[in-house]
């Protein structure tokens, strides 16, 4: 595969920008799929996705700003039938777990016809250090929704590590790979985690959907403040209070856990103004 040639959407993003930095690291050529790119991507474009697509032999899929927005779907139905005729190889879909929409795109994938595997994430770690949760981390809060739930928030150096597998090394074809943290958090905990690690008090501050709704419609505007309220209020009931074991079994090495993902944040001056 390091003949050809590895198409890495959203590769200006979380896991995009680190899966295409580890592929070039591996010796692959990668094509950046972004619309400022050389060759450029345009989800909403559908004529730069031939030019985009073309001698690729596998697709990093991963759906800006999240499978969640309506008709989300479709779109990379009609992106996936694209890539068959242009003679992709080989697709890698990140989703998000527990998400109706990210069921729906995985069946996409998995009736395309070609080899997959699929990356089903749980809430990001790095949300709180170079998210829509960092301004307010920065302000010394964690406001969040859903009470007491517990998340298994994991690292999306782990999900870069799991994708960069699946697009180049055999025995992945056909997986679903839940990815979780090794522990269940609570926010309030997640808060005394990043406190520690920044030297500074960040305090949860629990907060109704609407309130939650509001903060992200004035600070990322109206279509992210809708999506992830709408992701929030579907998976902060519980439904993924549970661990799973994908990062052991596509790497064969236990996830990291969310205090190194905040000392190494912290490290690398993710909330240095606050320090």
């Amino acid at each position: 595969m390091q003949s050809q040639t590895i198409l890495v959407l959203g590769a200006t993003g979380k896991t995009g920008s680190r899966i295409a930095t580890r592929l070039e690291t591996l010796g692959h050529d990668v094509r950046h799929g972004s619309r400022r790119a050389a060759v450029p991507f345009d989800w909403n474009v559908p004529d730069t996705w031939g030019p985009a697509l073309k001698g690729v032999s596998a697709v990093y899929i991963s759906y800006y700003p999240d499978i969640a927005v309506p008709g989300a779907v479709d779109t990379v139905a009609a992106f996936v039938c694209q890539a068959r005729a242009a003679g992709v190889g080989k697709l890698v879909l990140l989703t998000g777990r527990g998400e109706h929409h990210a069921q729906q795109a995985e069946e996409v994938v998995r009736t395309s016809g070609l080899p997959f595997t699929i990356v089903r994430a749980a809430w990001f770690a790095q949300n709180f250090s170079e998210g829509a949760l960092h301004g307010p981390v920065m302000a010394g809060v964690l406001p969040m929704p859903g009470g007491d739930v517990l998340e298994p928030i994991v690292d999306v150096d782990d999900i870069a590590d799991v994708a960069t597998a699946a697009l180049t090394q055999p025995g992945h074809d056909g997986a679903l790979y839940e990815l979780t943290g090794p522990r269940l958090m609570t926010f309030a905990q997640m808060a005394g985690e990043l406190a520690g690690a920044i030297g500074r008090p960040v305090s949860h501050v629990p907060i109704s959907f609407q309130d939650f709704h509001a903060a992200l419609l004035a600070d990322q505007g109206p279509l992210i403040a809708e999506v992830l309220t709408g992701i929030a209020r579907e998976t902060l009931d519980g439904r993924n209070a549970h661990l799973a074991d994908g990062v052991q079994r596509a790497l064969g090495r236990a996830p990291r856990d969310f205090t190194a993902f905040a000392a190494a944040a912290a490290r690398n001056g993710a909330w240095s103004q606050a320090a």
